[in-house]
């Protein structure tokens, strides 16, 4: 239960099915959520008892308007009443309905009501309906943008479609009520906000008036006084439906607001101040659009005013009923908690806000280009999907807290989003104050990330992505911190209080570790052994890293994490010694098996050799019988940190998916940088005359999650980068 006095945790399943051509862009399916019944017990593990839940008319009655296939909703909906969870059904989810429909068709609302009732009389027991989730946004899309189908730019268009969707929520809340007398009508929109240079203030006084609409439609507000009527009226047509809502209102029990960071918007007349990707206009002049929060000098409103308007122009209950960002977990968090306190704030000064939503559950893809292709970008929620079952993150955390408690306590909230920084900030032109957008940040003292080894590749990556990411950090040289002596590692802990250590320390020398053991073995295993025990004792995080050198070669299929490991050199055994030894004395260290680093940011690794050496007209040799995964270090600290901040522990192999030798990674490097792919000399690695022995199969795999992108998708990232520094830009190692 949630603590006395807050707002309620709901939840939400990211089940958008747009139609873009002829072909549908199912979340559901490819989520992996239609396949897995066993979900629904995960989001009772949360204690959330109401989720947003789709039975869609897609899905529902794909072919015939008469023919329904309710075999998959009488599976999840009696699965979901079982664990105590109330739905709030929805039947079209950016939508345009079955090929057999359109936005656009004026028998549209009725056959959407026939099927909203056949679904009411097949679970009559279902009090709350979204019938249509954010009309206006899928009528922009689809008829102002040209995004969706039917892919139109068309004023009048946009029009029927958005008087079509709301006439249809009337009729479907009608057709329900006659079975559900007391059916609820939980309505949904995106809420945004757009500002504007004094030239465009005309435009974002339009948008500010049209952002309305869906809520205003099914109020029976929109009628010649009102501020959109006269566009409305460029679709004659629906002059008898806008008649109908305005004479028979269907008013939202509840009005849902589905915000987001990038809801707020800012518009400029001045181009060259923006990307060309943020470049468009009106009939009148061209503008960029941008996010407001990467413009205005003092924030966004947020979800605190997006709140406090609705519930002023409505006075009727209020909730977030989609809480998500796109972006790094701990981004992610503290959004998600900056909407629970201000939903808790507008509460305490009065509105009645019922709940906020945690959603997009099991994750999302290719919102970046708005569903409209398969690009694969996937974005995690409350669980992370790229694993065998579902992976509850950080998000899964918080959200499973606030039900619990009211109280969230993560190290990283106790910093800002990007959204309340000064260095979100797109520009330094500065812009007038505005006073409706009030900023909100944080001034507690953040407790620090501890990473060692300032020196090495993989310390300053962390260093470098930390401050990408706006986390606290304190980056530490062996002189200020000497991770085999135990005196001095407390020194420091006690000194920074971190909340967690990362480990990027280590004797890296493969061929040199087999003359000098000791040393290797200082470094490698009684430095992080030291870090154990005093992470132990303070009950502080810690990730330490190992490799693929500690197994043997002898599989020709990746290695996972339990596989036995049998390393074959001194550098190796040292590395599976302080496996052992980490996890001994802190089970919940977070141990990094990675291989075969290259990156962007030092001159060491191998690819960036390459690089240099053919583009000096030089040749290079590289062995072809050593099979590797190689890692892309800006990939491997980003999934590091993830997992770190999800609470993760144990052993896991992170390594860009792909199997390669060191001969053909020279080869595809020197190509995608047009260098000559013939200065490449493949060899035995015999003829290397290398100390120590290396295995010739050393391919890294995961049985707990494939979290890295692609081999090939990291190389091409490379070389891009490779492209626009020059070696010699690069940081020294």
């Amino acid at each position: 239960m949630t603590r006395v006095g807050s707002v309620d945790v709901w939840a939400g399943i990211e089940c958008t099915n747009n139609r873009v051509g002829e072909h549908y862009y199912d979340q559901v399916r490819r989520s992996g959520h239609c396949d897995r019944p066993a979900d629904i017990a995960l989001i009772a593990s949360l204690g959330i008892r109401t989720v947003r839940y789709p039975v869609l008319w897609e899905r529902t009655a794909p072919e015939r308007a008469d023919r329904y296939d309710w075999n998959w909703a009488d599976a999840r909906l009696n699965d979901l009443r079982a664990h105590g969870i109330e739905p709030v059904v929805g039947l079209l989810h950016h939508g345009s309905g079955p090929r057999y429909t359109s936005l656009l068709d004026d028998d549209f609302p009725a056959a959407f009501a026939r099927y909203a009732r056949a679904v009411a009389e097949r679970y009559p027991w279902v009090q709350r309906w979204t019938p249509i989730n954010e009309p206006l946004t899928t009528a922009r899309f689809s008829t102002l943008y040209g995004h969706w189908y039917p892919h139109l730019r068309d004023d009048a268009a946009f029009a029927r479609a958005i008087v079509r969707q709301c006439r249809a929520i009337a009729l479907a809340m009608r057709a329900i009520r006659q079975v559900i007398p007391d059916a609820l009508l939980v309505q949904t929109e995106d809420l945004g906000k757009a500002y504007a240079t004094a030239r465009l203030q005309y435009q974002a006084d339009f948008e500010n008036a049209r952002r309305w609409l869906t809520f205003d439609l099914l109020c029976g507000r929109v009628d010649e006084r009102h501020p959109m009527w006269t566009f409305l009226g460029q679709a004659p047509d629906v002059r008898h439906e806008l008649a109908e809502l305005a004479t028979e209102p269907c008013t939202p029990d509840l009005f849902g607001i589905n915000h987001y960071v990038t809801s707020e918007r800012f518009l400029d007349e001045r181009l060259e101040h923006y990307p060309v990707s943020t470049h468009g206009g009106n009939a009148r002049e061209a503008y960029a659009d941008v996010e407001a929060a990467r413009v205005l000098i003092e924030g966004i409103g947020g979800p605190r005013a997006a709140l406090a308007a609705a519930w002023e122009r409505y006075n009727k209950p209020v909730a977030i009923t989609e809480a998500h960002l796109a972006g790094t977990r701990e981004q992610q968090l503290r959004w998600l908690h900056e909407v629970w306190s201000a939903a808790n704030e507008q509460k305490a000064l009065g509105a009645d806000v019922r709940a906020i939503t945690v959603w997009s559950l099991f994750g999302a893809y290719d919102w970046h280009n708005l569903a409209t292709r398969v690009d694969g970008q996937y974005e995690p929620g409350a669980f992370d999907i790229r694993a065998p079952r579902p992976r509850a993150t950080a998000i899964a955390r918080l959200a499973r807290d606030l039900c619990a408690t009211g109280c969230a306590n993560h190290a990283v909230l106790s910093e800002p989003g990007w959204w309340r920084r000064d260095e979100r900030l797109l520009r330094s032109v500065s812009l007038e104050s505005r006073r409706d957008a009030p900023s909100a940040g944080s001034t507690k003292r953040a407790r620090p990330l501890l990473i060692t080894g300032a020196t090495g590749t993989l310390g300053r990556a962390f260093a470098h992505i930390c401050e990408e990411r706006q986390l606290a950090h304190a980056l530490t040289t062996r002189h200020e911190l000497e991770i085999s002596q135990p005196g001095c590692v407390a020194r420091v802990l006690d000194q920074v209080q971190p909340w967690a250590v990362i480990n990027a320390a280590g004797y890296v020398r493969v061929d040199d570790a087999e003359r000098h053991p000791d040393a290797c073995d200082r470094d490698n295993y009684v430095g992080p052994s030291v870090l154990a025990d005093a992470c132990a004792t303070r009950d502080i995080a810690l990730v330490t890293f190992s490799s693929d050198l500690v197994f043997a070669g002898d599989k020709t299929t990746p290695y996972v994490e339990s596989d036995c490991v049998k390393p074959l050199g001194a550098y190796g055994s040292s590395k599976a010694a302080a496996e052992t030894v980490v996890l001994q004395r802190l089970p919940t260290a977070l141990v990094i098996r990675t291989s075969a680093f290259f990156g962007p940011w030092d001159v060491h690794n191998f690819a960036a050799r390459v690089v240099r050496a053919l583009a000096a007209g030089e040749t290079i040799q590289a062995a072809c019988d050593q099979v590797v995964s190689p890692t892309y270090v800006p990939d491997l600290v980003h999934a590091t940190l993830d997992l770190l901040i999800d609470g993760e522990s144990g052993i896991w192999h992170l390594a860009n998916t792909g199997a390669i030798t060191w001969a053909q990674l020279a080869q595809r490097v020197a190509s995608l940088m047009g260098l000559d792919e013939r200065r490449v000399t493949a060899c035995s690695t015999s003829s290397l005359n290398l100390i120590a022995a290396r295995p010739p199969y050393s391919v890294l795999g995961s049985e707990r999650a494939a979290l890295l992108p692609s081999l090939d998708d990291a190389l091409d990232r490379f070389a891009r980068v490779q492209r626009v520094e020059e070696p010699a830009t690069l940081i020294a190692a």
